[in-house]
């Protein structure tokens, strides 16, 4: 039977078009990754970090679009639960992976604030514990207002996000770096496995900058025709990324010493400065606004989530009673995001942001398998997909398991 495309009376409503879900989708994606950890990137693959990019982007794009007919398949909130569940036809693996999912949100919304906290040391002088706390805390209240009020919010940060990758790109060019050659030099110029491990190992960092577009699965149930306006939000989420990312590697490498970029806590002000001769803090508090804007949208996905594992019945008494709650004047699970406040509060203050985006992209890739061998049974099943899905040939799939599980070993290894 196919799934209902409408969500039950007094749930979660339909109000978000595909301008809002790309949006929401970039704000997710493009700028935390990209301004907090381009420099430990660089740090281990120098001059070939946009390759380690490249191939991050292109392993993103089998799982992209196994999620984009799963989407159109069961476009419920907890979506990738749902996608397990409708393969395996497993409760445990829905719950296990619904959490999962969860733990993606909360690990990498504590690694993009220990990130809003470099930048904002360079414009206030207080402890990165306290910056990251008081971050936190912000975002957690935008995050408790409506969703299309928040995801409003974050799309004109995600504006500005934008605007700053494209100040960083454009004072390079201004002060005459060489983008083109930059870029003819990024390819490895030999199979050494030392310097291949270095760029895999990389590779699995440079993954988080990608993290997002599977998060718009998580916003199904408020979305308008979801079977067409996910899957587009998806792709064109993946693909203005990857533009976005390239360009301001080659124009960071293109333009700063290697040292500049890896011993810096907020290393895309240090292009800035360096290429324009201006002051760092323009960029400084863009910067902020992108590692917020991280922060406001992953607490949502994980909140919604957590909301439909409770609405699910798959929590356990009181506290899926309590998470499966809706405010009834802002509409959003506000207890589940409270929650999520408190757990990224603590690994915020527990672990290097270099092992919390290390742990986030280990985790995402087992999910994208988990979500790839579901689509695999669920095609097999026969059961047709609803109007306006995007349906996939029978081999992404397979390509999404074995392209996240190469870059997830290769990445271990090199690390």
């Amino acid at each position: 039977m196919p799934p209902p495309t409408t969500p039950p009376p007094g749930g979660l409503k339909r109000r978000l078009t595909l301008p809002y879900v790309v949006l929401y989708g970039l704000g997710v994606t493009v700028g935390a990754g990209i301004y907090v950890l381009i420099g430990e990137v660089i740090a281990r693959a120098g001059d070939h970090a946009p390759v380690a990019f490249l191939i991050s982007g292109l392993v993103m794009l089998l799982p992209a679009a196994c999620f984009a007919e799963l989407t159109g398949r069961l476009p419920y909130a907890a979506a990738v639960a749902h996608f397990v569940e409708a393969g395996f036809g497993s409760r445990h693996l829905f719950l296990l992976v619904g959490l999962a999912v969860v733990a993606v949100g909360v690990v990498s919304s504590a690694a993009i604030a220990l990130g809003a906290a470099g930048y904002l040391g360079e414009l206030v002088d207080l402890p990165a514990p306290v910056l990251a706390v008081a971050a936190i805390l912000t975002t957690g209240c935008v995050a408790v207002i409506g969703i299309r009020e928040s995801v409003a919010i974050a799309g004109v940060l995600t504006l500005v996000e934008v605007g700053g990758l494209a100040a960083v790109v454009a004072g390079a060019l201004w002060a005459g770096a060489d983008l083109p050659a930059q870029a003819l030099a990024s390819p490895p110029p030999s199979a050494d496995p030392a310097l291949w491990g270095a760029i895999l190992g990389s590779s699995l960092i440079a993954f988080f900058a990608f993290i997002g577009f599977e998060d718009i699965a998580s916003i199904a149930e408020e979305t308008v025709a979801p079977q067409r306006t996910l899957a587009h939000g998806i792709f064109l989420t993946l693909a203005l990324t990857l533009v976005i990312y390239f360009a301001v590697l080659l124009a960071a490498l293109a333009s700063v010493p290697r040292e500049a970029l890896t011993d810096s806590t907020a290393p895309l002000a240090e292009v800035f400065a360096h290429t324009t001769g201006l002051s760092p803090v323009t960029i400084a508090l863009i910067a902020v606004v992108a590692t917020v804007n991280g922060i406001i949208v992953q607490m949502i996905m994980a909140s919604r989530v957590l909301y439909g594992l409770a609405d699910r019945g798959a929590l356990p008494g009181g506290l899926g009673t309590a998470l499966r709650a809706v405010h009834p004047a802002t509409g959003t699970p506000v207890r589940a995001t409270v929650l999520v406040v408190a757990l990224v509060l603590v690994l915020a203050l527990a672990f290097p942001i270099t092992g919390l985006a290390e742990g986030t992209s280990t985790i995402t890739l087992v999910v994208f398998m988990l979500a790839a061998a579901a689509l695999i049974r669920i095609k097999r099943s026969g059961v047709p997909a609803p109007e306006g899905t995007v349906v996939v040939p029978g081999w992404v799939p397979w390509g999404a398991i074995l392209a996240c599980g190469a870059l997830l070993v290769g990445g271990l290894a090199g690390g």
